[in-house]
């Protein structure tokens, strides 16, 4: 029997720590290796130095758009490794939208989806007859006082993205092309302006979780979320007062519900990890459709795998969860992920929640975006 102990870090919510507790304890019974889970808030979740963790823990759940400062930093192992190419190509081909691709970086793997993620829409399926599909139903709910909008940074930056990418304009990935289009970056700007003034002021300070927790507890008044990040725990019968479903992104441009700023988590290994090839060993185990299917999504996770999203059961118990935003998930548009683009998200937010609680023209807004982000790329040189 083996005395290896892991430590492994995530996040503070029933979907981010559960799972991974469980998962670790049929490991333990499979191997007889042990993993001590610890984890942290939303918020630090997504702007805490992962080098700090990987020099304490030998797994980390991280978010794919560290992956530029991670390599720069060296500070995770890749997991695209000799003799275990069969696993790694079934990994790639269970990959839901971007998923898995998401955490390649400079030609190597850092870390596999364990769970999917993208901005959708939350309502209350007692309080509406059938989602909002479009723009103009969800303008006309935020006119009633029944929707609220995750506007916390770095959230108010996910909803631009998303709104961009809907309008047919994706923001830019690259350095030499402009952040984002004059035009488009405008209207979307002031779409989130319309919206925020039609909501709670509180709005600013509140990311998907407190949100979705406002809408489930008893005697909410709110019926929808119209972009926020899906949260399976939610859907599932008893999580909170009431049920929230979800489902596709409501359509303000012409080609469906696609442009969504992907989100959702993988787990990575430690470069520093003194046991790394069996933490290298539990991260293919969790990441594949066997575990993501069974055990993972039955104890609150939400898989990053597509065996998890059409499991039957997983479904059964969400509402319909992964089969009604599925489509948006596939049509997800993966954020930038190069070296600096992290302190961009954080200024980038603040600068959207100025002009969306402002009066300022919403150009004046573009302008800053885009001179913010190419000083993002200078630290490359």
């Amino acid at each position: 029997m083996s005395a290896i102990t892991l430590r492994g870090m995530t996040w503070s919510h029933p979907r981010g720590y559960d799972p991974m507790v469980a998962c670790a304890q049929d490991w333990l019974a499979r191997t007889g290796v042990t993993i001590e889970w610890d984890k942290r808030s939303l918020q630090d979740f997504e702007s805490f130095p992962v080098e700090d963790l990987a020099r304490r823990y030998d797994l980390i759940v991280i978010d794919h758009p560290h992956v530029g400062q991670i390599t720069a930093e060296s500070c995770l192992a890749p997991l695209d490794l000799t003799g275990r190419e069969a696993a790694f190509a079934a990994l790639a081909g269970g990959s839901v939208g971007l998923s898995f691709p998401s955490y390649n970086w400079r030609g190597r793997q850092w870390a596999f989806p364990v769970d999917a993620a993208t901005q959708v829409l939350a309502f209350r399926p007692d309080r509406l007859a059938a989602a909002p599909g479009s723009w103009a139903e969800v303008v006309d709910l935020a006119k009633a006082g029944e929707m609220l909008l995750p506007l916390r940074p770095p959230h108010s930056l996910m909803c631009f993205f998303t709104l961009c990418g809907n309008l047919g304009r994706p923001c830019s990935v690259e350095r030499d092309v402009p952040f984002v289009d004059v035009e488009i970056g405008v209207q979307a700007i002031e779409m989130i302006r319309e919206l925020a003034a039609l909501t709670d002021a509180a709005c600013t300070e509140m990311d998907p979780i407190a949100v979705l927790d406002r809408m489930g507890e008893a005697g909410s008044r709110y019926s929808v979320s119209p972009l926020i990040y899906g949260y399976v725990s939610y859907a599932l019968a008893g999580f909170r007062a009431n049920r929230i479903a979800f489902a596709d992104m409501p359509v303000a441009g012409g080609a469906g519900p696609v442009g969504s700023a992907l989100g959702g988590t993988g787990i990575a290994v430690s470069a520093f990890s003194a046991h790394r090839k069996v933490a290298v060993d539990f991260a293919y185990w969790i990441a594949a459709g066997p575990q993501q299917a069974g055990r993972y999504w039955q104890t609150g996770g939400q898989p990053g795998h597509a065996a998890g999203w059409e499991d039957e059961a997983a479904n059964a118990a969400t509402l319909g969860f992964y089969r009604n935003t599925r489509q948006t998930l596939e049509g997800a548009w993966l954020r930038p992920r190069h070296d600096g683009y992290m302190s961009f998200q954080e200024a980038a937010s603040e600068r959207i929640n100025q002009a969306v609680t402002g009066r300022e023209p919403a150009g004046k807004a573009i302008a800053d975006l885009n001179a913010l982000f190419l000083k993002s790329f200078a630290r490359n040189g």
